[in-house]
């Protein structure tokens, strides 16, 4: 049996072999100051009193969590959990793996405290394998912060969601093209992202991959990629609270109110719900409309706006 401060217990299975041609050795990792750090955080959440609590936590640096919060007033019920990261940011042989368990009922809202920064890889990579299970009448809002990837970053992850029928999931994912400040636009080697989603019986759903390598086949400059955009964000909604085609009409309808990104709404397979693909020039646009798609589906969904993460 594979220990969970094994490296391989961290590592998605079956990485495309383009990506292990920039080596992939795992290491330990355990020494100050080295890199590839197998990073773990495995939580359980569940109802408990008339809110969601969490009930099994195990983490290893340099993932970790502080207790959750409630801070929102449409519901009171639903647990904001933080992912935080020791260090500045994923580097060069790292492999994080973060795994969500939601019991029937649960209400949780997971985010990052900040941008995840992928550091540039001279003789390896980094992934990170997400795992979310969502259970009967659950509701799990996934919406992490930006990924930043600097120069020569090369990063494959991995993000594998298991829901009832009746579950409600908003997943979000932004990719920023680098720290523009320092003349870093798309100069990462790789950019490597999947998202798979599955009934609790195991029948896929949908799955979605975005590939982006510079100056190769996918580089994001070209007319069939980003053109001339530079940040990517991807929103899906996965529900049956709502029929697909009018949770299409009506994130099509809140993106209207966003006319400095280029967005496309479209039914999911398997009727499983809607997704929503946005291009822009600048990050604080890109946030605004995944901002006002969210709080309109979440208003729609649920019951209850957006509320205010407060991160400053």
């Amino acid at each position: 049996m594979i220990r969970r401060d094994d490296p391989a217990w961290c590592t998605p299975a079956g990485l495309p072999q383009e990506l292990l041609t920039f080596s992939g050795v795992a290491r330990d990792g355990l020494a100050v100051g080295s890199p590839g750090k197998a990073g773990v955080l495995d939580l359980a959440l569940a109802p408990r009193a008339g809110s969601t609590r969490v009930v099994r936590q195990y983490q290893r640096a340099p993932l970790h969590i502080y207790r959750p919060i409630y801070l929102d007033p449409g519901r009171p019920d639903m647990a904001f959990v933080f992912l935080q990261q020791q260090g500045d940011g994923i580097v060069q042989g790292d492999r994080h793996r973060v795994d969500v368990d939601c019991a029937p009922g649960s209400a949780v809202h997971v985010t990052t405290q900040a941008s995840t920064k992928v550091f540039a890889a001279r003789d390896d990579f980094a992934t990170q394998l997400v795992n979310l299970r969502v259970g009967a009448g659950a509701v799990l809002e996934y919406l992490p912060d930006p990924v930043v990837p600097f120069r020569g970053s090369r990063l494959f992850q991995r993000t594998s969601l298991s829901a009832a029928e009746d579950a409600t999931v908003i997943l979000g994912e932004v990719l920023l093209p680098g720290r523009i400040a320092h003349d870093e636009v798309h100069a990462y080697d790789l950019y490597w992202a999947e998202t798979e989603a599955h009934d609790l019986d195991g029948t896929l759903l949908f799955t979605d991959s975005v590939r982006l390598r510079p100056g190769h086949v996918g580089d994001p400059r070209s007319a069939g990629v980003l053109g001339g955009y530079d940040v990517l964000a991807t929103l899906y909604v996965v529900c049956s609270r709502m029929s697909p085609p009018d949770l299409v009409a009506l994130l099509r309808e809140a993106l209207a109110e966003a006319p400095d990104v280029l967005a496309g709404a479209t039914e999911l397979p398997a009727g499983c719900g809607a997704a929503v693909r946005m291009l822009g020039h600048t990050s604080a646009a890109v946030h605004a409309a995944m901002h006002t798609a969210w709080n309109r589906a979440r208003i729609a969904l649920l019951g209850a706006p957006a509320p205010d993460l407060r991160k400053g």
